[in-house]
């Protein structure tokens, strides 16, 4: 294999090993004449002396020399972090199967086991790979084919055991969180679901806000008004829309503000919005944002705990319903580069620098 950009020199290999850069794994691979074995530069063995290290640009060259696989760190195996990812990747096949199958799912040890992790390591290693819990990616997968289900038409009854709910008790303690509604009002398309909304103008173009009676669901950004409207209606097609009351206009009024002028003192909006757990995670960590501040995808992945999830971060800031109130366009890559914006770069660019400005 060769060379990485990133290591071009025996001097940068060498610091690589002495640090155990894992991100020097499968760039290349060092032997050490003393014992006879070759390492992966990650290895936690005992550093060796540089004068007996050299350095090989695959295992193939290192065993020609006459060196042998070290035994702690594998080399000629999958990596470590490969070998974790297909743990917990057949971890999440083990939950969807025994969901499918209506059967309970797995326990963390009975998950664990076959990876030769202890429970406890696995828990943390499943975590850092996922973004979430084994619990919480169980309790997300139920979720979504609950919602699934009930979007097919199909009766709650079914719904129910179909995403493994052992008693109906259980479902319907956990239907607020998963749906933000009765099951039969989800199914129904939002019937008897009352969203209060506005439409209105902004610095930064045509504005929605939406509400049910827990909170804000939506706030969006657009150059249609119409275009708006019809986006909320299509997420709910039998909910009652209505025009807003004396109270939601308060409502608006501090929306628009978190827009115009984003170093306000602002009373903390309700908000009642619907995604996984591990977008909740996110999406609470972007609102600890100040204004005026930026974080990278990756600070955000290290801060919820999940520090290998950056593209779930990714994707649960795009996933964001409520523009501001979630205010997913603090976030930038770590070259500094404004990335992707759910409504624009422009608008992205604007509240960047208004917030700056202030």
């Amino acid at each position: 294999m060769a060379m990485t950009k990133l290591f071009p020199t025996e001097a940068a290999r060498w610091d690589a090993v002495a640090n155990r850069d894992p991100t020097a794994d499968d760039a290349f691979w060092y032997s050490v004449a003393t014992t006879g074995v070759y390492c992966r530069p990650s290895c936690a063995a005992r550093l060796a002396l540089r004068k007996n290290v050299a350095f090989h640009l695959s295992c193939a060259a290192a065993e020609a020399a006459g060196f042998r696989p070290c035994k702690r760190c594998r080399p000629n195996e999958a990596s470590l972090a490969a070998r974790q990812a297909d743990a917990v990747a057949a971890a999440c096949r083990r939950i969807d199967a025994a969901l499918a199958a209506g059967e309970p799912v797995p326990g963390l040890e009975a998950l664990a086991r076959p990876s030769g992790l202890s429970p406890f390591h696995f828990h943390r290693v499943f975590r850092a790979i996922a973004g979430v819990t084994p619990r919480a990616f169980a309790a997300a997968r139920r979720a979504g084919r609950v919602r699934a289900g009930l979007a097919a038409g199909a009766s709650v009854t079914a719904a129910l055991y179909d995403a493994g709910f052992n008693a109906s008790s259980r479902f319907y303690a956990a239907t607020p969180d998963m749906l933000g509604m009765t099951p039969s009002a989800y199914r129904d398309g939002g019937r008897a679901q009352r969203i209060r909304f506005a439409i209105g103008e902004c610095s930064l173009g045509s504005i929605l806000v939406a509400a049910t009676e827990q909170g804000v669901c939506a706030i969006q950004f657009g150059d249609d008004p119409a275009a708006l409207l019809a986006d909320l209606q299509s997420r709910f097609p039998k909910a009652e829309l209505l025009g807003g009351d004396a109270a939601f206009e308060t409502m608006v009024a501090q929306v628009v503000g978190l827009v115009e002028a984003p170093h306000a003192t602002q009373r903390a909006l309700p908000l009642d919005l619907r995604g996984t757990a591990f977008q909740q995670r996110v999406w609470q960590a972007l609102r600890a944002i100040p204004p005026g501040g930026t974080a990278t995808y990756t600070e955000i992945a290290a801060r919820i705990g999940a520090p290998r999830a950056i593209r779930a971060v990714a994707s649960a800031c795009a996933a964001n319903p409520a523009a501001v109130a979630i205010p997913c366009h603090r976030v930038v890559r770590r070259d500094g580069d404004l990335a992707g914006y759910r409504w624009g770069i422009e608008r992205k660019r604007a509240l960047l620098a208004r917030e700056s400005a202030a």
